[in-house]
C-alpha cells in the first residue's frame, strides 16, 4: 500500500472505533475502545507529523499554509485525547468528550481525503509515496501511543522527541495493561 492508503486504512479503523464505541455494553467496554482510540489516533498523528506533512510542506505549492492547520487540528486532537486519557472507567465525562473527538476527526478527515491526499496523488511519483507508505509501517511500531499536545510537531525537534515519547509512553502502556495493536 503507498502512503495514502495506509492512513485511509487507519481512518476507516477509527472509524469503526467510534461506532464500536457506541456498540460497546458496559463502562468496561468503553473504556477499552477509549484506550485504543487513545493509541490509534496518537499514532497516526505521530506518523502523519513525522513523514507525510514535511513531503507536502515541500511539494505543494501552499503547503506550508496548508500544513500549518493541520498541525492546528492535530492539536486540538491531541488535547481532546489528553483530556479522555486522563478520564477513569465510567466517568460521565467520557460521552461527551468522545463526541467531541469524533467531530473532530470526522472534519479533520474529510479535509485530509477531500483536498491534501488528491492534492498530494498528483504531485508525488507513485514510487515515493510506496516508499513513505512502507516507511510508515514501520514507524508504526515505534510511534508514540499517547497525546503529546506539547512536544514537538515539525522536524527535526519532532524526529528526536517522538522516540522518546514512545519509549515513555510503552512503558506506561505495559505497566498499566493497555491494549496494544
Amino acid at each position: 500500500m503507498d502512503a495514502l492508503d495506509v492512513l485511509m486504512h487507519d481512518h476507516r479503523m477509527v472509524e469503526q472505533l467510534f461506532r464500536d464505541y457506541e456498540a460497546a455494553a458496559s463502562d468496561r467496554q468503553r473504556r477499552g475502545v477509549v484506550e485504543l482510540l487513545v493509541r490509534e489516533l496518537s499514532k497516526h498523528a505521530a506518523l502523519e507529523e513525522m513523514l507525510l506533512y514535511p513531503l507536502a510542506r515541500k511539494v505543494l505549492p501552499d503547503g506550508d499554509r496548508e500544513i500549518d492547520e493541520h498541525l492546528s487540528e492535530h492539536m486540538g486532537v491531541k488535547q481532546t485525547l489528553l483530556a479522555l486519557d486522563r478520564l477513569g472507567e465510567g466517568d460521565r465525562r467520557t460521552g461527551e468528550l468522545v463526541a467531541e473527538l469524533r467531530r473532530e476527526v470526522s472534519e479533520h478527515i474529510q479535509e485530509e481525503e477531500g483536498t491534501l491526499m488528491p492534492r498530494l496523488r498528483e504531485a508525488v511519483s507513485r514510487q515515493e509515496l510506496d516508499r513513505l507508505g512502507e516507511l510508515i509501517g514501520q514507524a508504526k511500531a515505534t510511534a508514540p501511543t499517547r497525546p503529546h499536545p506539547h512536544a514537538p510537531d515539525q522536524p527535526p525537534a519532532l524526529t528526536l522527541a517522538a522516540p522518546l515519547a514512545a519509549a515513555y509512553d510503552r512503558l506506561r502502556d505495559r505497566l498499566q495493561r493497555r491494549p496494544t495493536t
